[in-house]
């Protein structure tokens, strides 16, 4: 039993550990985004709104800032949505306007090397705003890197979807 007590204490430690290094993460990687999150709040409301005022409702803003979290292709993805069915135009014109993110990602090979279960996070929530940040920013020592990357690349994606939501529920009120 006394074995088994040590363990969960450990354990215990462990977490609470854990816990800190990701608090100490938030708070480095959160100023970094406040510019992010003034432009995000006014694009993505401008992107929730248009999206309303297309016809659309709230939650198709919110699912697909959920899902593409690309800005550019969002807005176009509106006339998308609205124009006679061609998916192969749909497709080639994806692949256009989001190419660039191809070179975010070899630019960024290194630094996600060796992070685990959050490296695929990063990769899917890796926009021009997160990898500007996270290419450049110089992580304080004592700072652990993978939860720096994650936490701009989370509260960038979050000021994002929000803006997005609030902007499609706003946008009834314009009718």
């Amino acid at each position: 039993a006394i074995a088994f007590d040590d363990a969960l204490l450990i354990r215990k430690k462990g977490d609470i550990l854990q816990i800190q290094v990701m608090k100490k993460a938030l708070k480095c990687a959160f100023p970094y985004t406040i510019p992010i999150f003034a432009g995000f709040w006014f694009l993505g409301m401008t992107y929730g709104i248009y999206m309303n005022v297309s016809g659309f409702s709230f939650w198709y803003p919110l699912l697909m800032s959920l899902t593409i979290f690309g800005g550019s292709l969002e807005f176009v993805a509106v006339s998308m949505l609205l124009a006679p069915y061609a998916p192969v135009q749909c497709f080639l014109m994806a692949l256009m306007i989001q190419a660039r993110h191809l070179f975010y990602g070899i630019a960024m090979l290194d630094k996600f090397k060796g992070l685990g279960w959050k490296k695929p996070y990063l990769i899917y929530g890796m926009c021009d705003e997160t990898f500007s940040i996270n290419c450049s920013a110089e992580i304080p020592e004592g700072i652990d890197r993978g939860w720096f990357y994650f936490f701009v690349t989370l509260l960038n994606q979050f000021y994002w979807v929000a803006s997005a939501t609030l902007g499609g529920v706003l946008g009834s009120f314009i009718h």
